[in-house]
């Protein structure tokens, strides 16, 4: 516990209270809209920490909330049939890209993940509504996989272009709800190795990971609440402005 605890003691109290209203705000987003907690996350912390260290901290939260969320429903075998391809395509990709690319790589890791933020805010407000023809998936779903995982190998971020792919595939909310869960939970496995890999990953940071579990489940807990009594496309329009916001200013200043 005392290692543990050595890296918010380290970080700083101001630091440490960033992280907490970092995941109960993270969580609350993903209560209300499905996703979104580890993308906060990230943006929110890169203002203050390296990329490196911002995904270490979000691996425990964000795996557990991705695997209760992969689990409701029924669809998980038929998604799988259907999705393993871009799976796997994710999983190899953000191995090779950490090998390769790394996300604490040298300064333009934060430019990066702001343009990875900025890009997906801008879909989220005005991308189009996208169909895919069925015959394409056997090699449109490889290739989404492969980007997604490079882009989560540089930045921490894994929704593009999984999410957008995704949403072309005219899944039922219940399906489109649990393959979410299905891609963020692989992403955020292969992510873990390959911070591991880059001894970005110890006990001393799973550990703290661990700890902010328990703001991100408050987080979520009131993000269902909010989700009954707000306009859920509302909150959504303003979560991509914001972050659309939060990216553009990481771009331009890293």
């Amino acid at each position: 516990m005392t290692s543990v605890l050595s890296f918010y003691h380290d970080i700083g109290p101001a630091l440490s209270l960033l992280v907490v209203l970092t995941f109960v705000l993270a969580g609350a987003v993903k209560g209300v809209i499905g996703l979104g907690l580890p993308t906060v996350a990230m943006g929110l912390l890169g203002l203050a920490m390296s990329p490196a260290q911002a995904a270490a901290l979000l691996i425990v939260p964000s795996t557990l909330t991705n695997l209760w969320q992969l689990a409701a429903g029924g669809h998980l075998r038929a998604l799988l049939r259907r999705l393993w391809p871009m799976l796997v395509a994710i999983f190899l990709a953000t191995l090779l890209g950490s090998a390769w690319l790394g996300i604490d790589s040298g300064p333009w890791a934060a430019h990066a993940l702001g343009g990875a933020l900025l890009v997906y805010a801008l879909y989220g407000l005005g991308g189009p509504e996208l169909h895919l023809n069925p015959a394409r998936e056997p090699w449109l779903g490889p290739l989404c996989g492969l980007l997604t995982g490079l882009v989560t190998a540089a930045t921490g971020v894994f929704v593009i272009p999984a999410v957008p792919y995704l949403q072309s595939l005219r899944l039922s909310r219940d399906e489109m709800f649990q393959a979410l869960g299905l891609s963020f939970t692989v992403s955020t496995l292969a992510l873990a190795l390959g911070l591991a890999g880059q001894d970005a990953l110890g006990a001393q940071a799973l550990g703290a990971s661990l700890l902010v579990l328990v703001p991100a489940l408050l987080g979520m807990l009131g993000g269902q609440w909010l989700r009954q009594r707000i306009s859920a496309a509302l909150f959504r329009r303003c979560f991509f402005i914001g972050l659309g916001a939060l990216g553009a200013h990481l771009l331009v200043n890293g």
